[in-house]
């Protein structure tokens, strides 16, 4: 006891060591001044703390949680006991402070977490325990506020600051810095494998589900996690470095949490850097659309294009749009490119042939925004395209997100006379319920699956149902990513309405693709296209 009396008495939290009756057979100094005027040693602890309760104490050891005491004077003290032997705890004591707190949850604020910080930073500069912090941003909480109101949504950040509490120890400090961004300090963190325990303690306790007003909810919670003193030394510097890694976790499928790696600052930089080059595209002139021929197999002549944005960078040259779509999508530039593309491809298509469609992808985004409908007004005015002839491509990814009001915009644009097709079948969320939603004008088979069809049976069984779906409803079946003349052989033999890829042909400038639409030559002639 007297080794363990020293241990405890260096603690900077209150410990007391109980036995199983509840008596107090140790107090360390900062407990006896959390616990005065009462002499501790040799009290219950329901005398020294009343409030406490032996039975609850017993059973949080057990699970690792905390239990705050309120008494009747005095501030609210919250303790975390733990078994040290049979018969024998040791109880962490640490006053809840509700100076500096975020009014809707009791948290700390972020001038207190600053403070905080800046306190534990210096004593770590004379030679204290190192530290984590830990930046935790919760998934799905918009899609709450959004559907359930923001009155669910208050409630839901109390419950989750109360685990938040529950999961920490008592001298580790919760903050609230806004929204629903958390930012916890994990004080003496001398265990190199405390912060990766905690994190992972944090996302199992947010994630299991919550009952509020009757509505089940469930949500999750990525965390970025920086050490100090290797990952900083100041406050700015030691948060920022957590956040960056709360971005990774973010980016690698959420629900998980990353340690801080000096790359990533190097990439964040990259990102931004991208971003702005990215806003400064569109009206410096730098995009253009390629256009890839597709036809029709009952005639073998072009039934349109699907128009392709590309980017040409000054310095970098062509840069693919699986790196700069995304990135136009988070940082919110894409309402105003994808009312460009629709711009550009109705004023290129209103110079082809009647019988030409031209077929554009549309993102998630508009449709969130509630942009696509007026660009899309606005591109056929401008061009004077007959609506029949645009055909807008939704990826069924699209369709999953808030699906009620994406068919309720398809709904306006069919009104409009615009086709409408589902992009991308085949890709993992294929279902036959989105065409009991909405009656698509074509569905186009992902090249993923394509390029599986020779030789795999179970496929091959699934296109012909599709084309005679297709069939049946009046949907057309048109397969993407075809590249050889076997492909094109069984996708014709399996019933097909049209095929696209490199063998009908490869994208083309706008220039081409008039004549190619004008000469309205057969599949033969389109496989050999320009690049």
């Amino acid at each position: 006891m007297e080794l363990l009396g020293h241990a405890l008495d260096a603690m900077a939290a209150g410990a007391l060591v109980l036995d199983d009756t509840g008596r107090i057979l140790f107090a360390n100094a900062a407990a006896r001044t959390l616990l005065r005027p009462l002499a501790p040693e040799g009290r219950l602890l329901a005398e020294a703390l009343p409030g406490a309760d032996l039975s609850e104490l017993a059973a949080a050891a057990a699970t690792g949680e905390h239990i705050r005491i309120t008494p009747d004077r005095g501030p609210a003290i919250e303790i975390q006991p733990r078994a040290l032997a049979p018969g024998t705890y040791v109880v962490t004591l640490a006053q809840v402070r509700t100076d500096g707190g975020d009014p809707l949850t009791g948290l700390a604020d972020r001038g207190r977490l600053r403070a905080e910080l800046e306190a534990n930073l210096a004593r770590i500069r004379r030679g204290g325990q190192p530290l984590a912090v830990l930046c935790l941003d919760l998934d799905r909480f918009k899609e709450v506020n959004d559907t359930l109101g923001h009155p669910t949504g208050d409630a839901l950040l109390r419950r989750v600051a109360e685990r938040l509490r529950k999961t920490v120890r008592g001298e580790d400090l919760v903050a609230r810095i806004g929204g629903d961004e958390f930012v916890i300090i994990q004080t003496n963190t001398r265990d190199p494998r405390a912060a990766d325990a905690l994190a992972r303690r944090l996302v199992e306790a947010v994630c299991r589900p919550y009952v509020i007003d009757g509505q089940a909810i469930t949500i999750g919670v990525s965390i970025g996690i920086a050490k100090a003193p290797c990952d900083g030394d100041e406050p700015d510097a030691l948060v920022r470095h957590a956040d960056l890694a709360l971005y990774r976790a973010k980016a690698e499928g959420r629900g998980n949490y990353r340690f801080f790696e000096p790359e990533m600052d190097a990439q964040v930089k990259a990102r931004r850097a991208l971003e702005q080059q990215l806003a400064a595209a569109l009206p410096c002139g730098q995009f253009h659309l390629a256009f890839q021929p597709q036809i029709g197999l009952e005639s073998d002549r072009v039934a349109g294009f699907e128009a392709l944005l590309r980017w040409t960078h000054p310095e970098r040259g062509a840069i693919a749009p699986g790196e700069f779509i995304p990135v136009a999508e988070e940082c919110g530039l894409m309402d105003q490119i994808g009312a460009w593309v629709l711009s550009a491809a109705c004023e290129a298509a209103a110079g082809w042939p009647a019988s030409a469609m031209v077929a554009v992808n549309v993102s998630a985004v508009q449709f969130r925004k509630g942009c696509i409908l007026p660009a899309v007004t606005a591109a056929l005015a401008a061009s004077g395209l007959p609506p029949g002839r645009l055909e807008l491509e939704i990826t069924e990814a699209a369709l999953l997100q808030n699906a009620d009001a994406v068919v309720a915009a398809l709904k306006e644009l069919r009104a409009l006379g615009v086709r409408i097709s589902l992009d991308d079948f085949g890709t993992g969320y294929s279902s036959l319920s989105h065409l009991q939603r909405f009656a698509f004008d074509k569905i186009k088979i992902d090249r993923s699956f394509v390029q599986g069809l020779a030789g795999d049976s179970d496929r091959q069984a699934i296109m012909r149902a599709l084309a005679g779906l297709g069939s049946s409803l009046g949907i057309e079946i048109v397969a993407e990513g075809v590249e050889t003349a076997e492909q094109l052989a069984q996708l014709r033999a399996l019933g097909c309405s049209g095929v696209q890829g490199y063998l009908i042909g490869r994208p083309l400038s706008c220039e081409a693709a008039t004549a190619l639409a004008a000469a309205q030559r057969v599949a033969d002639a389109a496989c050999g296209a320009g690049a």
